[in-house]
């Protein structure tokens, strides 16, 4: 016994999916629009929300393997929450990313290309050792970084998905 042919619109759901798990994302087409979650190929997040029960939540997620380990990552807000908290008592977290140089400093340390000063002071263009610290302990107030031993920084786990979230937001 022969399977049968499979359709068209069998075809292009099974193409979506293997975009997705390339790392490619397909626009949505523009009538379902982002706020209208009609095809659970294409929304398949907002699609289990629903199946959840949740509504009115901001909810990201994201899987890494990084330098020091794979990190698995997912945190839910409600929208209502986010619309009432001050704002302002975030300035010095999305601040802290608001300089280019300790975005290369974050991006070296992410990819654990440079863990320390001194490894960062070989970088180009990344300023002299003292503003390299300047950098580092802004970026640790903040909560980006933490020190670890005898001078060197990571992105600590439970940061490196909300940071890389703030940066996929950004490009969009």
């Amino acid at each position: 016994m022969t399977e049968p042919e499979p359709s068209l619109p069998d075809l292009a759901k099974r193409v979506r999916r293997l975009e997705r798990l390339l790392g490619g994302h397909p626009t949505p087409p523009a009538a379902s629009g982002p706020t209208s979650p009609n095809d659970a190929d294409t929304f398949w997040v907002l699609a289990g929300l629903a199946e959840r029960g949740l509504d009115g939540v901001v909810t990201y997620a994201g899987s890494v393997t990084s330098p020091d380990g794979p990190v698995h990552w997912q945190m839910s807000h409600a929208t209502a929450t986010l619309l009432e908290l001050d704002w302002t008592s975030l300035a010095a977290a999305l601040g802290a990313l608001g300089h280019p140089v300790r975005l290369r400093i974050l991006q070296l340390i992410a990819r654990g290309e440079a863990t320390s000063a001194a490894d960062l002071a070989e970088v180009a263009d990344l300023g002299s050792t003292g503003q390299i610290y300047h950098h580092l302990r802004q970026l640790v107030a903040a909560g980006w970084l933490r020190a670890t031993t005898r001078g060197h920084h990571q992105v600590p786990p439970e940061r490196l998905i909300p940071l890389l979230v703030v940066l996929a937001a950004s490009t969009s």
